[in-house]
């Protein structure tokens, strides 16, 4: 924000542009300190902030279902950090959440511990 106040001084011709810029800056930080999120294709699809709302747990991380969807509801998902391969039933719903919460690239839990993009290869196919 530091740098668009700058550039607001500095330069003339840019400066509705950098007005938007900040307000949009500052938008995010304050959905950040406080911790809130709205998912909006839910928002589009249902028109209720409260339905949108997405959860997070203390630390500020986004809480996911067994199919890797952001959830909404706290009892109903926890955080990506907290699934295993005992979670799921079958290696094809593992696989499901894997590519939903990030596939290879955010495997914390490394339900693909061979990294060859296949999560839980010991569970049943189906």
């Amino acid at each position: 924000m530091a740098i668009v106040v700058f550039l607001f001084i500095v330069w003339e011709k840019a400066r509705i542009a950098l007005v938007i810029a900040f307000i949009f800056l500052l938008t995010a930080l304050g959905l950040e300190v406080s911790q809130n999120d709205w998912d909006l294709q839910k928002l589009w699809e249902t028109r209720s902030f409260d339905q949108a709302k997405i959860s997070r747990d203390v630390e500020g991380n986004l809480l996911f279902d067994k199919l890797g969807n952001i959830v909404t509801d706290s009892s109903q998902g926890k955080g990506a950090d907290e699934y295993n391969c005992d979670d799921f039933a079958t290696q094809e719903e593992a696989q499901i959440f894997f590519e939903k919460v990030g596939g290879t690239g955010n495997d914390v839990n490394r339900l693909d511990g061979d990294k060859d993009g296949e999560a839980c290869e010991a569970l049943p196919k189906n």
